[in-house]
């Protein structure tokens, strides 16, 4: 019952008939090149998906070398805060994570994001590396 529904609803949508609908989708499906047609809409799918997860791994890579470089050069240049101060910088920790919490949210709700500035033509091996 439902798919006579929806199909009533493509008919109108399409303002053809049932009748030409069925027989455009059974010649469709019965054409000799229907399976060479499905398998190039499941290959550009496939390739679709490919290429946005080679963006994810890649954004993902830069996300973790963007922090592996950001800790190494925080721990080569700031000194360990004597206990008195190192007291007063955790009391004021939560409130500085708040912060930086609201400030990632701004960026992000706002753009461009740091992955759509940076050059995706960039080959490592000529820039030099960091």
């Amino acid at each position: 019952m439902d798919f006579w529904r929806n199909f009533g609803d493509v008919r109108i949508d399409l303002n053809h008939s049932h009748s030409m609908i069925a027989e455009a989708a059974i010649a469709s499906f019965l054409s000799p090149d229907a399976d060479e047609r499905r398998e190039a809409a499941i290959t550009k799918r496939l390739d679709q998906v490919d290429r946005r997860l080679a963006r994810q791994e890649r954004d993902s890579g830069i996300a973790v070398e963007t922090l592996a470089v950001f800790v190494r050069f925080w721990l080569a240049t700031t000194p360990a805060l004597p206990e008195p101060a190192a007291q007063a910088a955790r009391s004021k920790a939560a409130e500085r994570y708040e912060a930086f919490v609201t400030a990632l949210g701004r960026r992000l709700a706002k753009g461009p994001k740091l992955r759509q500035e940076i050059s995706e033509d960039v080959d490592p091996k000529e820039s030099g590396g960091v």
